[in-house]
């Protein structure tokens, strides 16, 4: 895919050599859960799992703008959405999430869902604001998978 420019904002395909920059601005945005989930090979797997769906917006040699995607085959699902504070209140967020959903599409993929920490309440009223759902007919459940001993015969 080709780069996307508008007003001296540039988006692209992120590449793992993105990572310490993308990594450093999820650092500084309020509302981005991370875990050792979010460690570089972790982040290499995913983009190899899922190519050409995340993306970075740049201003010049600085990203500003950052967005995790992918699907499981059936479901799409956003990660890490973050927009440097300098470059809220443009439609970068958005234009993110848009640049994402036709490699979803393309893969068959019908539905997304976007991740919203619960305290993160401005990223809620905003996604609501443009047009998502707030779903309060489920909830996430986690486990670490390392925590889990391995089921006999599966060794």
């Amino acid at each position: 895919m080709t780069a996307l420019t508008d007003g001296g904002i540039e988006i692209l395909p992120v590449s793992i050599a993105d990572y310490d920059a993308v990594f450093s601005l999820w650092r500084q945005c309020e509302g981005i859960g991370l875990s050792e989930a979010d460690s570089r090979e972790s982040i290499r797997h995913y983009l190899k799992r899922n190519p050409g769906m995340s993306f970075i917006a740049t201003s010049g040699d600085a990203v500003v703008g950052a967005v995790l995607c992918g699907h499981d085959g059936r479901r799409g699902y956003i990660h890490h959405l973050a927009v440097h504070t300098d470059y809220r209140r443009r439609s970068l967020g958005r234009r993110l999430v848009e640049h994402c959903l036709p490699g979803l599409g393309g893969e068959g993929i019908r539905k997304c869902h976007i991740f919203v920490m619960n305290h993160n309440q401005a990223g809620i009223a905003f996604w609501k604001s443009v047009a998502w759902t707030l779903r309060s007919d489920l909830s996430v459940i986690s486990r670490n998978i390392e925590s889990v001993p391995a089921a006999p015969g599966c060794n």
